[in-house]
Formats: C-alpha cells, structure tokens, sequence
C-alpha cells in the first residue's frame, strides 16, 4: 500500500511540473527565473486537479476593455490583439492535454466593469467588448475558453450599484494598501504603472499636468482596490483554480503572470495597444501611433485589426 501512495504522489509531482512548464516560458515578468521547484504554490495549484483526475482550470483576470487613448489603439472592441492572445491561451490548454490526458480550460474573468469608472470607460463600450470577446471565441472555435464577467455575478443591476456591492464586500482599505505599498516593491511598481497608464490614458482633462498626476495616483489605489475585490470573488465563484494573472507576478505568488504576445515590456497588453505584424513574421504589441508610422493599416470583416510592417 505505501508503494502504490508514493507512486501516485510521484506521478502527480511529475505531471504537475510538466503542466508547470507549458507556462514557464511564457512568464510576465521582471526576472528571469524558469525553474520549477521555485513556484510551490502554482504546482499546489496544479496538483489538485491532478490527483483527482480532473481537468485543470485556469482562471485568468484581465481583458477589461480598450484604452480610451485614440493614440493606443484603433477602438473600443477587441482586434487582432485580442484574437491572436485567445489563440495562444486556447493552444496552452490543448498543450496541457498532451502531457495530461483530463486537459484543461480557461475562464477569462473580464474586469472592466469592475473599475469601469475608474479608468473612465463608458459600461457600454465594456459590454461590447466583452460581448465582442465571447462572439470571437465562437468564430474561432476556441472551445477551451469562455468568459465572466460582472454580469454573471449581478445579473441586470445598475454598473454603479454593482460596483458599489463588490467594493463594500471585498476591497481593502485604502488606508492598508498605502501602508503595504510603503513596505512591498511588488505593490509599489503595480501602482506605479497603474499610475502611467490613468495618466496616458486621460484625454480629457482640462487642469495642469500635476493636478491630472495626483489624480491617477488617487485612482490608481480605487483601481488596486477592486482589482483585489475582483481577484476575491473570483476565488469565491471559482474556488480550486490556477491562477494568472497579466500583471509580471514575483516567484511565490499566488498568481502566475502570463505574457500573451510579445511587447517591449512586460506591462504591454492587447488592450492597451495595437499589433503590428512584422516582415519577419513576429507579431508585436505597441502603441497605435508607432504602429501607424511603421506600417499600413488592414482591416478584418469591415474594421481596423492591426498594422502590417512596411
């Protein structure tokens, strides 16, 4: 009886880093650590499904909606962006299946209505992407994929009574988050790049550069704040998962950060950027404004995608 237990722990083990190793090479980032044995908590992860012969479920916060920057991006429904990254996360969980049999799904958990008045995003517009994202996952036979969101949780209430609800039940004070930023350089650098992204990303403000800066930085802990209620209620909704995250995520984390396309750092997402398909055949994430200087428009099914290199 003892052998058969150690067989089955040694099998798990030996599955689990498999699984572990589809992800490593894709790990969002700021060091380049790659050895399994340092990522207790994602093999933990992983080991549940395993022992029990269950297909793995990755849950993986993100997709919000677009920037409302015109110079990021080409609108405000997903593009060739969004496509190619559904693409890749469909391909992880069909190479999961090649090193254990059960295979894997993801729920892409869409945050945008979360923080939609946060980073001034009409809930319309959110729920077009969203809606945009679900239709393209059909079309292209993405069939280990499928989205939540906000109205999966709070049916047809109004945006601002939803957000209201999820903030009194799960964000942390403002007060604690300060205090841990003070102390973890993690929190410090994700709030700073919040902080970038508010900044960039308001096209309407009317006051001095400084005024419009301590305003992101103000928004930049709402924004933390229900990332982490998000974050909360996912758990409470999918509560034996793997999880990802798109933001670069240190070793011993709870979460994995995934990069879905190629960027020049390791912040850069779909959403805040266009594609830009290079001569060579790499496709890269930037700017719409660097994509444009750099190549010709194409457009799919009637509407901008994303650039082709000169």
């Amino acid at each position: 009886m003892p052998t058969t237990v150690s067989t089955t722990a040694d099998t798990t083990g030996r599955i689990s880093t498999a699984v572990l190793e589809l992800l490593l090479p894709h790990r969002r980032s700021t060091d380049r650590t790659a050895n399994p044995g340092i990522f207790p908590e994602q093999l933990r992860q992983i080991a549940e499904f395993v022992t029990v012969g269950e297909p793995i479920v990755f849950t993986l916060p993100g997709f919000p909606c677009k920037s409302p920057s015109p110079a990021k991006v080409l609108g405000h429904l997903p593009d060739e962006g969004e496509r190619l990254s559904l693409t890749f996360l469909d391909g992880l969980c069909r190479a999961v299946g090649e090193v254990y049999e059960p295979g894997a799904r993801m729920e892409i958990c869409s945050d945008g209505h979360i923080f939609g008045d946060l980073i001034r995003v009409p809930d319309a517009h959110i729920d077009a992407y969203a809606d945009e994202l679900a239709a393209m996952i059909r079309r292209e036979r993405l069939t280990r994929l499928s989205v939540f969101d906000l109205r999966d949780v709070l049916g047809d209430l109004p945006y601002d009574e939803k957000r209201a609800r999820v903030h009194a039940r799960y964000a942390p004070a403002v007060e604690e988050l300060r205090a841990e930023a003070r102390s973890d350089e993690h929190l410090r650098a994700l709030y700073c790049g919040i902080t970038r992204f508010l900044t960039e990303d308001t096209v309407d403000f009317t006051g001095t550069r400084s005024a419009l800066q301590r305003e992101c930085r103000r928004r930049a802990y709402g924004v933390i704040q229900r990332s982490r209620a998000w974050g909360d209620l996912i758990a409470e909704h999918h509560p034996r998962t793997v999880r990802l995250s798109i933001h670069p995520q240190p070793h011993g984390a709870a979460k994995f950060g995934i990069r879905l396309l190629d960027a020049p750092d390791a912040w850069t997402t779909p959403w805040h950027s266009v594609v830009l398909h290079r001569a060579d055949g790499r496709r890269e994430l930037m700017h719409r404004q660097e994509a444009a200087r750099l190549g010709r428009l194409v457009t799919r099914d009637g509407r901008p995608s994303h650039y082709r290199e000169h």
